[in-house]
């Protein structure tokens, strides 16, 4: 027989008897929705431990985040910055009411339960269910709010640049740092979220680059010049990654196929590709022609 109880400090914990005995756990947490996500995973090994003895102890998830953030993971610093935010916020107050923010949340606690299992931190761990359920940004550029982007960007050469970010599709931090070693007649070399790959150049683009020199900005300096434009020329809850959704959009909208669109944008994969665009192409959004 299994019993979830929360004490005063606000932790759940599970207790457990068979066979006579008794074993107590903490779930290491004080929301009441993952503590019955984990309580049978943790039921499991208290009962093993009943008839086969005493495992090591799982190393409590505070001292477990602390490792994993810790750990050598060549991840960027956005990366470290971000999931350093999310666990310790997580710790302190639970899961963020956001949906979003809540199933980015759970995927970094499964990433960092997966890592400590891997490692010998912690016997086992239950998945976390909702990591994929969120609501993905629809927000697309009108014909109009591109035409005032394109006419009111300064400086010229950051106009270029955000000009060049949507006649490709490409990230931001694929192409502010691109080096003409990259640069072919038809495509651009870039270092994506998913390793190397080519960004096919349409004309518009190829004619940027023909009058202007690549481009070597920080991300600082992308973020704090597009934050400025954007609330000088008063276009409201749009950021730079929305050029790219805005390009996907139209090679939707013109009749391009999901798994051309997938490839184009460098899509780990085409259900990437369907989960973010396939609700615009229903969507009544002003068109727009590249």
């Amino acid at each position: 027989m299994a019993s979830l109880y929360r004490r005063k400090s606000g932790v759940y914990y599970l207790s457990v008897v068979f066979q006579g005995k008794r074993q107590t756990r903490s779930l290491e947490t004080s929301s009441l929705e993952l503590a019955k996500e984990l309580a049978p995973a943790l039921e499991k090994n208290l009962i093993n431990e009943i008839i086969n003895g005493k495992q090591k102890q799982d190393l409590p998830l505070k001292e477990l985040a602390k490792r994993y953030l810790e750990y050598e993971h060549n991840w960027r610093k956005s990366t470290l910055k971000l999931n350093t935010y999310k666990l310790n916020y997580y710790l302190r107050y639970g899961y963020p009411e956001n949906k979003t923010t809540k199933a980015m949340t759970i995927r970094i606690l499964n990433g960092c339960n997966k890592w400590g299992k891997e490692h010998g931190l912690i016997n086992s761990y239950q998945r976390i269910k909702g990591g994929s359920d969120y609501d993905p940004r629809d927000r697309v550029l009108t014909k109009d709010e591109l035409k005032i982007l394109f006419d009111g960007v300064t400086p010229y050469h950051f106009n270029q640049f955000v000009r060049f970010a949507y006649y490709t599709g490409a990230r931001s931090g694929e192409i502010r740092c691109l080096s003409r070693v990259k640069v072919f007649s038809e495509y651009i070399l870039v270092e994506g979220k998913s390793g190397r790959r080519a960004v096919k150049l349409a004309s518009q683009a190829r004619k940027i680059l023909e009058e202007n020199p690549a481009w070597d900005y920080t991300a600082n300096y992308v973020q704090l010049t597009w934050r400025r434009n954007r609330n000088k020329l008063g276009i409201e809850n749009i950021r730079m990654h929305d050029l790219r959704r805005t390009f996907g959009y139209n090679l939707v909208k013109q009749g391009m196929s999901i798994y051309e669109v997938s490839k184009l944008l460098g899509h780990s994969s085409v259900v990437t590709t369907e989960k973010h665009y396939a609700p615009l192409i229903a969507s009544d959004i002003d068109g727009f022609v590249l």
